[in-house]
């Protein structure tokens, strides 16, 4: 069974935080609050953790992995971002978007798109989520805790726990998540281009 962890959301306990963080290093699977969604998070390069969010999630090998980074610093080393790019990052980080963009060799292979060699972006905007990849000084490979066969995420984390528990190494409650996603925003064409409607307004990337 999992371990399950009450982290205050605005104020997160430095203890409960760095026993969670130990678990991600161990390659454990955790589930956390991201500010819109929770999502299942692991440690960006470990390939059996990340196997097991594919098989938990019913995902195909193309799915787009998401990077939940601290700031923009972390987001420098692991994309290639031109000038238009960094100026709608810096003005909408953290936030309730992800970004799609060009991954650098930093960027686990694993975690990329296959095709197109591109990764998604997040910064977060929960202060829980901030802690955790603080603590762990490197992103979290991250991706929605939405189950196959369901249109909506879990909100519940004690649910979360009692259908999950089995299937991850902690549960991360850090309050009730939302049903919205992120809005999901490519920005590795020549234009930036909506491919996901959620969380935030889209049409400041539309103008």
């Amino acid at each position: 069974m999992s371990q399950y962890f009450e982290i205050h959301p605005h104020t997160p306990q430095p203890r409960l935080v760095h026993r969670a963080v130990e678990i991600i290093r161990q390659g454990g699977v955790v589930i956390y609050p991201t500010g819109t969604t929770y999502a299942l998070g692991c440690a960006m390069g470990e390939k059996s953790a990340i196997d097991r969010i594919r098989q938990l999630r019913g995902l195909e090998e193309r799915h787009h992995f998401t990077l939940a980074c601290r700031d923009l610093s972390d987001i420098g080393s692991y994309t290639r971002l031109d000038n238009n790019a960094f100026r709608l990052l810096k003005a909408h980080v953290p936030g309730p978007y992800t970004f799609v963009l060009r991954a650098t060799a930093e960027v686990p292979r694993r975690v990329q798109h296959t095709r197109r060699k591109t990764i998604g972006i997040r910064v977060p905007d929960h202060p829980v989520a901030q802690a955790l990849l603080e603590a762990l000084g490197e992103p979290l490979t991250t991706t929605t805790l939405l189950l196959p066969g369901e249109t909506v995420p879990m909100t519940d984390p004690v649910d979360m726990r009692e259908r999950l528990g089995k299937q991850v190494d902690a549960v991360i409650d850090g309050g009730p998540g939302g049903l919205e996603p992120s809005t999901v925003v490519d920005l590795s064409g020549e234009h930036p281009e909506v491919i996901r409607r959620g969380a935030g307004d889209a049409h400041v990337f539309e103008t």
